[in-house]
């Protein structure tokens, strides 16, 4: 699933090089993907690429004609091709390709058995719900305690869960919420209400570390490098098995929300208030 990291880096690759261009083919083929009937794809053929951002796990370009939200789901990615690139031998499952006046391809793919992938044509990014849902962004500048606070509260709900409820925090997914927990040495199953104020510190930290050192590893990266990168630097996410990296006891897997996750059961061992 693309998180923040590697979302941040994809528009950071993407802006220096769509940024002034014109859209001069928006392909869908598959159209369930678009949420605004109301306002095709086609609606934004014509126009220019005034600005790209991200919004949590989703980007979104701002044309002369609107905006452009896609929503990666847990298995969609942009692939960029510029004019002139050779094309590959290997089958694409593309649901969308946008091209731009300069023959630069970016395609939409979504690669999971079920399709995730979201596209719609919206006045502002907040008309899409679940972009005026975010809750706070650990990437932001000024992403603070207070909000990090206001986000966990007392809540009776366990604390992995808690991290990736975009509603509650930005950007953060199944990979990552592991690695802020190793990190913080806190178990996933243990519910926001009873951590103290020094854990709920470690875990403030843990959070930013990891997030921002995540991005900061990935800046640079080319689309296609991103996933892999990823998977390469993660401490015990995918890694049940082997030896943890701090305390050399194995790590074990754990189904959660239906995803596998991992802890280590010395460095994260049971809290004393379950």
């Amino acid at each position: 699933m693309p998180e923040s990291p590697e979302v941040q880096a994809l528009v950071e690759f993407l802006v220096e090089r769509v940024e002034g261009r014109v859209i001069q083919e928006l392909d869908v083929a598959e159209f369930r993907i678009v949420k605004t009937r109301d306002r095709p794809p086609a609606s934004v053929v014509g126009a220019r690429i005034i600005a790209m951002r991200r919004f949590g796990k989703h980007v979104g370009f701002e044309t002369t004609a609107g905006w452009l939200m896609i929503g990666f789901g847990r298995n969609g990615w942009i692939r960029w091709h510029a004019d002139g690139d050779t094309a590959s031998d290997q089958p694409v499952p593309e649901v969308a390709r946008i091209v731009l006046d300069d023959g630069a391809v970016m395609q939409i793919v979504d690669t999971g058995d079920f399709l995730a992938v979201t596209a719609s044509i919206v006045d502002s990014p907040t008309d899409v719900a679940v972009i005026a849902a975010l809750g706070p962004d650990p990437l932001s500048p000024d992403f603070a305690r207070e909000d990090f606070e206001r986000a966990l509260g007392t809540r009776r709900k366990q604390i992995k869960a808690l991290l990736q409820e975009q509603a509650s925090l930005a950007g953060i997914g199944n990979a990552y919420s592991d690695e802020i927990l190793h990190r913080a040495k806190l178990p996933p199953a243990v519910h926001a209400a009873v951590l103290d104020g020094d854990e709920r510190e470690r875990l403030f930290h843990a959070s930013v570390d990891i997030m921002r050192g995540a991005v900061a590893d990935r800046r640079g990266l080319p689309p296609e490098r991103l996933k892999q990168a990823k998977v390469e630097a993660m401490a015990i996410h995918g890694r049940g098995g082997s030896p943890c990296p701090v305390c050399g006891t194995t790590i074990v897997d754990l189904m959660f929300g239906g995803a596998s996750a991992q802890m280590c059961p010395h460095c994260q061992g049971e809290h004393p208030h379950g």
